[in-house]
């Protein structure tokens, strides 16, 4: 099934004022960190909300401390109160109903997967207002227009193709948050690394914002756990082709693990991918490879239990054309390791 096949027009919601309620105490993993960090890391990625913002609020008294005005730089202790309701005109329009054509792969009164296609973003933002995966299941499901973030549980990069799971009612959305927090949906990837990767491992590095460029996300002493299992599917000459389950969900995770192991993804220049070629590669094989235009990341499995029914559920999303064309040029190389498992 895919959307965009009702012909309604798009509906235009006008624009409101946003009421954020901020209360959460800080846990045992942020004490000691500057209050602004440590508020930014506990309220950000689920509201859009930046340091600076944060930084803001706290110099106005808008966010507070155990009810107490302080400094960016105030240290904060676990078990601390972190407290604010902040009116705020929306930055973009999470309301506005678009047809756009992706696959549905399953749907119900409760949830819908869907399997994203790469180039598409997730969610309205800076630079992307509008034409996102948001605006097409508000034109598909108007209802989710009440829920929190239209429904997302989880979210993808813009050129990260794959499975996701959205919720369609506010109980759904409430178990599948909580499921993904106990890391009871099972999230896999397929992924094509630059260089040799020896054998499969487990990377547990923690990770968060990296403190040169907020683009990127980086391996960080102070950053959130993080655990990737990497499996080796086929090996070619110089480059590996993987499997990656995780065990944690940050931002950009299988993307900064393997690029902290030496591997960055084919067509990630974000993480230091240097567009090598195969030795034996003809012209042809070699600007597939060199001009491959994204990440080559897939996420090609999704399982868990269904959110009212407790059934569970498992889906699997085959791999896109522009990464099984990528793997049909590195096919070109001489094989080095005659034992690597195939797909």
């Amino acid at each position: 099934m895919a959307m965009g096949e009702r012909r309604d027009q798009a509906r235009e919601l006008p624009e409101r004022a946003e009421t954020l309620r901020l209360d959460a105490l800080v846990p045992a993993e942020f004490a000691d960190q500057r209050v602004d960090a440590a508020a930014a890391r506990m309220f950000g990625e689920s509201s859009g909300i930046s340091r600076s913002d944060i930084a803001r609020w706290l110099k106005s008294g808008a966010l507070t401390l155990d009810g107490r005005v302080v400094k960016p730089k105030t240290p904060v202790a676990e078990g601390q109160r972190l407290a604010a309701t902040i009116e705020r005109a929306p930055r973009f329009d999470w309301q506005a109903a678009e047809p756009l054509d992706f696959p549905i792969v399953f749907e119900d009164e409760a949830v819908i997967v869907v399997d994203k296609p790469p180039g598409l973003v997730v969610h309205p933002g800076a630079g992307n207002p509008r034409g996102t995966l948001v605006n097409g299941l508000l034109h598909h499901r108007p209802a989710l227009a009440t829920l929190p973030r239209a429904g997302l549980v989880h979210r993808l990069d813009k050129d990260t193709s794959g499975l996701m799971v959205v919720a369609a009612t506010a109980t759904a959305q409430a178990r599948l948050i909580a499921a993904m927090g106990d890391r009871r949906i099972e999230r896999r990837y397929l992924a094509i690394a630059e260089g040799r990767v020896i054998a499969d491992q487990r990377v547990e590095l923690p990770i968060g914002r990296d403190p040169r460029n907020r683009l990127r996300q980086a391996v960080r002493t102070d950053g959130r756990p993080a655990a990737t299992r990497f499996s080796v599917r086929q090996r070619f000459a110089v480059h590996t082709f993987i499997e990656a389950e995780l065990e944690t969900g940050r931002t950009h995770q299988v993307r900064v693990h393997l690029a902290s192991l030496g591997h960055p993804l084919v067509g990630d220049r974000v993480y230091g991918a240097r567009g090598v070629v195969p030795p034996t590669a003809n012209a042809a094989e070699a600007q597939t490879v060199r001009g491959f235009p994204r990440q080559a990341l897939h996420a090609a499995a999704l399982a868990f239990d269904h959110p009212l029914s407790a059934t569970p559920l498992r889906f699997a999303a085959a791999l896109p054309s522009d990464m099984a064309d990528l793997l049909q040029a590195l096919s070109g190389e001489r094989r080095s390791d005659s034992s690597a498992r195939q797909q």
